[in-house]
């Protein structure tokens, strides 16, 4: 695989590759993703972030089958309602990407979080995450 926009369930829901750097992934505007109020609906907002940061562990550590990772937390805060495309922004520090490497070494799993910030097409910031991943080596 190489973008997480393959798998099945971001291939329903619309998911593509941004455009430009350093965007990662963007939900296209759509009537369909609007709520009640109109604007982008809370559960497409969820979706573009947790792919956003597997488009980021995927980028990071490439298409390794050696890896298993798997979402263990999420934490979001919606900042502003969301019109039209949507964009991510994914990183995660060089500390922890440290931390990681060394417990997948020491144990062969471990944790990392994933920051994601979420624009929308007029520049405004709409939602901030963070996802926690387990990733494991295979056996």
């Amino acid at each position: 695989m190489t973008s997480v926009t393959e798998l099945p369930f971001n291939r329903f829901v619309g998911l593509q590759s941004a455009a430009a750097q350093p965007q990662l992934l963007q939900l296209p505007a759509s009537p369909s993703y609007l709520n009640h109020l109109g604007t982008v609906h809370a559960s497409a907002l969820l979706a573009l972030a947790e792919a956003s940061s597997g488009e980021f562990l995927l980028r990071h550590f490439g298409g390794s089958d050696s890896l298993v990772p798997v979402v263990r937390h999420i934490d979001a805060k919606f900042r502003k309602p969301a019109n039209g495309a949507v964009t991510s922004i994914a990183s995660a520090t060089p500390e922890a990407l440290a931390e990681l490497e060394t417990a997948l070494a020491a144990k062969g799993r471990g944790l990392l979080a994933i920051a994601v910030e979420l624009h929308d097409e007029s520049g405004t910031h709409v939602l901030s995450a963070t996802i926690e991943w387990f990733l494991q080596r295979r056996r």
